[in-house]
């Protein structure tokens, strides 16, 4: 085992991550970065999944004045979610370390339909997965998709990255008071409603005693830095 003793870990990467500094789409430094950062980890020795999110690409409120409804909106976002999973699974093939993509919307012209056997393979043969699609049905976040698919595939925690390095207890970029947490219990940060994920994905870690870790994406190799025990971040346990 790696680091903090995580044989295999989940990492969360939302869409506005992959923007960078960009309001919309893909900054290509900030994708390698990523890349990077992600590939790192795994030749530290963790097997490493990772589940996108599509804000980069689509975000809810753009549905205002469009006359979509939610499960018609959240379609959208699911396929934000593939484009962006193609996106990154490409760029770390580029950089040289092996890597695949898988939906759970089906797209199978572009990238295989997830399934938790074929995922697993991938896992076995040291390929980093990324995964797209959401769970393939709307009103579920991909905080949701990252902890269930976390329990489906043997992980040891889940990595949250954010822009913060951990949970405060409000927005520290705009309340200067914010008191950040070291360590929280699901049970505490759902009753604290903290925002940093939605109480579905508290509540099923916490069912599955399932350990998530909020950390700051920015830094280069950050994720690395997690797993070894290094980085400054929230630790929530069951």
């Amino acid at each position: 085992m790696a680091g903090r003793g995580y044989r295999r870990a989940l990492v969360k990467v939302s869409g506005e991550a992959l923007a960078g500094d960009q309001e919309f789409g893909f900054d290509p430094k900030t994708v390698r970065a990523v890349a990077e950062d992600l590939i790192a980890a795994a030749k530290a020795g963790t097997e490493i999944v990772v589940v996108v999110g599509g804000g980069n690409i689509f975000r809810g409120k753009q549905i205002a004045g469009i006359g979509l409804g939610r499960v018609d909106a959240d379609a959208i976002g699911r396929l934000a979610t593939v484009m962006n999973a193609i996106a990154l699974a490409g760029q770390i093939n580029a950089l040289g370390h092996p890597a695949v993509a898988m939906s759970a919307e089906p797209v199978p012209e572009a990238l295989d339909v997830y399934t938790v056997r074929h995922a697993l393979a991938h896992i076995a043969a040291g390929r980093i997965l990324v995964l797209g699609g959401g769970i393939g049905v709307p009103l579920l976040t991909t905080d949701t998709t990252a902890t269930m698919r976390a329990v489906e595939l043997g992980c040891d925690v889940v990595l949250k990255g954010t822009n913060v390095d951990g949970i405060y207890s409000a927005d520290p970029k705009k309340d200067a008071s914010a008191v950040r947490y070291d360590a929280l219990t699901a049970d505490e940060a759902i009753a604290r409603d903290l925002k940093v994920m939605d109480t579905a994905a508290f509540a099923l870690a916490r069912e599955n005693r399932l350990p998530i870790i909020v950390f700051s994406l920015d830094a280069p190799g950050a994720v690395a830095s997690v797993l070894a025990g290094e980085a400054r971040c929230t630790l929530v346990t069951a």
